[in-house]
């Protein structure tokens, strides 16, 4: 009895021993075997890398303006980082005119607008001092000199011609006047003379929490008119300014303001009074009026933008940097090189950042839109 049983401890001896030793080949050689720790070993099992979204895919790549921009963005919205910007004081501001949008077909949006109205809307007769500031815009488009002055007699004429209108009556004619075609282009309406390449700057910015304004020498209520209707644009009318003009009621007559009451069948309308043109020093004050805090970024296109781009960068408690379009383009747009050298050599002095129209950009409004 003892042989048989010390026989089959042997057994069950060498039996376990041989498993033992099968159990360490095969851990050795991981067959079977998955390390949590270690990293996968092929491209199958890896995560997806989160492709970063370029919103600048207009620009060329080597364009200063984009590569100082996506840096700056990086930067200021990095927690860790000392130039930490909070979203609060993420404020932008942008010109309208030559900026943003056209200024050179062939002139400045407003004022064509307002040569239509007194020269020819056939339902309106208008005044000899409205005449004589149509008069000096087209001697500006002749000579490409604005006369002295030109741009208050301008603010004057709109005021004056479309007395009366509504708010919402003014608008509707600004869409009628945007729905023609450009006169200097093919494939395009006046409204939709926007800077492309611009707007995509305008969507970069919103999309790292930057609230952007409009800041803009154009007659307010014609920059929300531009602005109405265009699908890829994100600026709601509170973020909008410009020149401004009296606002009234139809029944207030002369009384004023402080002595009358809106009732309840009453309407809005334009008092054809004129009060300021926003350009120059006069747009650093109305940014403080009205936004109440210091841009951290600015972007013109001429000297009328550039008190807003040195208030902008002067003394400001978070880093902040202000851009310049340079038009020298002549074969897209309608450039001038020389005017676009001032504009460099002017970036330059001050250390704002120039964008060239010609060199930055792939497109301008788009490769279906050529002049004529």
């Amino acid at each position: 009895m003892e042989n048989n049983a010390l026989k089959r401890w042997k057994s069950l001896a060498i039996i376990s021993t041989c498993l033992l030793l099968i159990v360490s080949t095969l851990y050795a050689l991981k067959v079977g075997w998955k390390d949590k720790t270690a990293q996968p070993e092929t491209i199958e099992e890896t995560e997806p890398a989160q492709e970063e979204i370029s919103f600048l895919q207009l620009w060329n790549d080597d364009a200063r303006a984009k590569i100082e921009l996506e840096s700056y963005i990086k930067e200021v919205t990095n927690v860790n980082s000392s130039s930490f910007i909070p979203v609060e004081n993420r404020i932008a501001v942008f010109d309208l005119d030559g900026t943003l949008f056209c200024e050179t077909d062939p002139v400045y949006f407003d004022y064509q607008l307002f040569m239509h109205r007194v020269l020819d809307d056939p339902n309106y007769q208008a005044t000899e001092e409205e005449l004589e500031t149509a008069r000096k815009i087209q001697e500006q488009i002749d000579t490409g000199k604005g006369a002295k002055g030109l741009e208050v007699d301008h603010g004057k004429g709109i005021a004056s011609s479309f007395k009366g209108f509504t708010i919402k009556q003014f608008n509707d004619y600004i869409q009628d006047f945007k729905n023609e075609p450009a006169p200097g282009y093919n494939n395009m309406n006046r409204g939709d003379a926007f800077y492309l390449p611009m707007i995509e700057i305008l969507d970069y910015l919103q999309d790292n929490d930057f609230t952007v304004y409009i800041v803009s020498g154009t007659d307010r209520l014609i920059v929300r008119g531009i602005v109405d209707g265009i699908s890829f644009l994100n600026i709601p009318n509170n973020n909008i300014i410009g020149s401004d003009e009296l606002i009234t009621t139809r029944d207030q007559g002369d009384t004023d303001g402080l002595d009358y009451v809106f009732d309840d069948d009453d309407e809005l309308i334009m008092a054809g009074e004129f009060i300021i043109k926003n350009l120059k020093m006069n747009k650093v004050s109305v940014i403080a009026q009205e936004i109440g805090i210091q841009p951290v970024l600015s972007f013109g296109n001429s000297t009328g933008d550039s008190s807003m781009a040195k208030y902008t960068v002067t003394n400001n408690p978070y880093k902040a940097l202000a851009f310049m379009l340079c038009c020298d383009d002549t074969v897209r747009e309608n450039g001038d090189e020389a005017k676009a050298q001032k504009m460099f050599d002017l970036c330059a002095e001050n250390n704002w950042i120039p964008i060239s129209m010609k060199n930055d950009w792939k497109t301008i409004y788009g490769d279906e839109v050529t002049r004529k």
